[in-house]
């Protein structure tokens, strides 16, 4: 599934942190923006480990938009960086 992970953090360390985790499930687009494909298993993953850094007390926000293939397929992007796309197929 296509993701798009927005987050609002005021702390400069911990919305480092979190940048730099999404940097590892996928492509920064906006500042605090990013395009991530995952597997239910990787977006699990990847919830729980944003829970180590967020913070509801001192008003984090972090939001998971889940984006159908049919969906996907209607993005306009104005701009750079494009679409993350999946791979190509391979036929052996």
């Amino acid at each position: 599934m296509f993701y798009l992970v927005a987050y609002d953090i005021s702390d400069n360390k911990r919305r480092k942190k979190i940048a730099d985790l999404l940097e590892g499930y996928g492509c920064r687009v906006q500042f605090s923006v990013f395009e991530c494909r995952l597997s239910v298993k990787k977006y699990g993953e990847l919830k729980q480990r944003l829970r180590r850094y967020y913070r509801e007390e001192e008003q984090d926000s972090l939001r998971f938009y889940p984006i159908s293939g049919h969906t996907l397929g209607q993005v306009e992007i104005w701009g750079e960086p494009p679409l993350l796309m999946p791979p190509s197929s391979t036929i052996v």
